[in-house]
């Protein structure tokens, strides 16, 4: 899979859209907003969760953390973060270059608010250095996308997440 089936989802789906690909590692965002010359919050980061018995991904901004209370209201359960081989097995992309587009496995993804604070979001895609730039809207409607309210506001101090 990975940043081939990307670029076939993209092809199919958004052809005017293109894969950057980088010449160093946007694995982390802070790395990511280093390559983009953006700030943090402007990097989509994917995170693959676990709620209840199903396994979903939530977007979000990449300086927003999943406020367990807001997350538990908006997917149905406290969400637990997948394991990486678990991640790549399912997504098909490795911890890194996580998108919601050619995934391995049709899976349920949401879209936090939090993106709709840029005109602009920068996702993976399928790579630990490519990405791609669109509307949060765009990003939504792409890979049918429901928006919630998971994150804690990106200047909210950070709780330690339970265990």
């Amino acid at each position: 899979m990975t940043i081939e089936s990307v670029r076939a989802f993209l092809a199919e789906h958004a052809p005017d859209l293109e894969v950057i690909e980088h010449d160093v590692s946007t694995a982390t965002v802070p790395l990511a907003a280093i390559a983009h010359g953006c700030e943090p919050g402007q990097i989509a980061k994917t995170l693959s969760v676990r709620v209840g018995d199903r396994v979903v991904l939530v977007v979000a901004r990449g300086d927003a953390r999943l406020d367990n209370r807001k997350a538990k209201a908006a997917l149905g359960a406290k969400p637990r973060m997948l394991g990486a081989e678990e991640v790549m097995e399912l997504t098909g992309h490795p911890v890194g270059g996580v998108c919601p587009f050619g995934l391995a496995t049709p899976l349920p993804v949401y879209c936090d608010v939090s993106l709709k604070a840029f005109d602009e979001v920068i996702p993976a895609a399928g790579s630990v250095n490519s990405s791609v730039r669109l509307t949060p809207d765009r990003l939504a409607a792409l890979v049918g996308a429901t928006w919630v309210d998971a994150c804690q506001n990106a200047s909210a101090p950070v709780e330690p997440a339970e265990a």
